[in-house]
């Protein structure tokens, strides 16, 4: 099913799309990708967390210190994808004490982060977004960044060039026609990211999302896009394929 171009619809529709799509990727992981010992939660942000944000949907390590590998899709080998990123020095700020709170059912090691309108819609809050993604990276939590959206003046470049400059200064460019980012970011000493640029109109490629330092499935992003897209009724899919908008449509009951 090839990506649609939400870019062109009121932000409450790819909302509601967007909360479908978290349950039907937490639905997938849970039945046979995620390894034993591993469940992925749709997670309420804190309430410190700014009300902008969306939901994520965090995969957590219920018990033990090291990942179980026993059954799951779990892959040892490095991902393939279009473009591949690393730092080549320590960092420095790895190596600082930190206090952390552990809960009593294990710690989150993985973030999915669907990007929303919301989270472009100022300056504040895409820094405030780069800002919270930079900060589980820095802290070992492994994050995979999915924007459907184009760039914006606040992010000309793309949402993954800002979260990896403040990792460390690479040059990057969106290939010809592919404005859309999918994003792997493996948060070990050395921090990796796996870039897949896409565009409206493609399939979503599987995503590497990694739960330990060198070990990850892969998501398939196209089948849990096809699973939410199944739910929508006939007039919501008319809405997003065609961009038109019934004169009924009411944008300010979505405030």
């Amino acid at each position: 099913m090839p990506i649609h171009d939400w870019a062109r619809l009121p932000s409450g529709l790819f909302h509601d799309f967007h909360q479908t799509w978290t349950v039907q990727i937490k639905a997938l992981l849970n039945t046979g990708i995620l390894p034993k010992g591993l469940t992925a939660l749709v997670e309420q942000k804190p309430k410190e967390w700014k009300q902008w944000q969306p939901d994520v949907l965090a995969v957590e390590k219920r018990r033990g210190s090291s990942l179980d590998t026993d059954g799951g899709l779990l892959i040892l080998d490095p991902p393939s994808t279009q473009m591949v990123f690393r730092t080549d020095e320590e960092i420095y700020a790895d190596r600082a004490n930190r206090v952390i709170i552990k809960h009593h059912m294990g710690k989150t090691v993985a973030i999915i982060e669907l990007v929303s309108p919301g989270n472009k819609s100022s300056r504040s809050k895409i820094e405030d977004f780069v800002e919270k993604v930079v900060e589980f990276i820095q802290n070992g939590v492994h994050v995979l960044v999915v924007d459907l959206f184009p760039p914006t003046s606040r992010d000309p470049e793309g949402i993954h060039k800002l979260i990896w400059n403040e990792i460390k200064e690479d040059s990057f460019s969106f290939p010809l026609g592919h404005n859309l980012i999918l994003a792997a970011y493996e948060a070990g000493r050395e921090k990796v990211a796996y870039v897949e640029p896409v565009a409206v109109g493609d399939k979503l490629p599987p995503m590497p999302l990694f739960l330990a330092v060198g070990k990850h499935v892969m998501l398939p992003l196209e089948l849990s896009y096809q699973m939410a897209w199944a739910t929508c009724t006939e007039e919501f899919r008319t809405i997003i394929e065609t961009g038109v908008l019934p004169e009924e449509y009411d944008e300010d009951s979505e405030e």
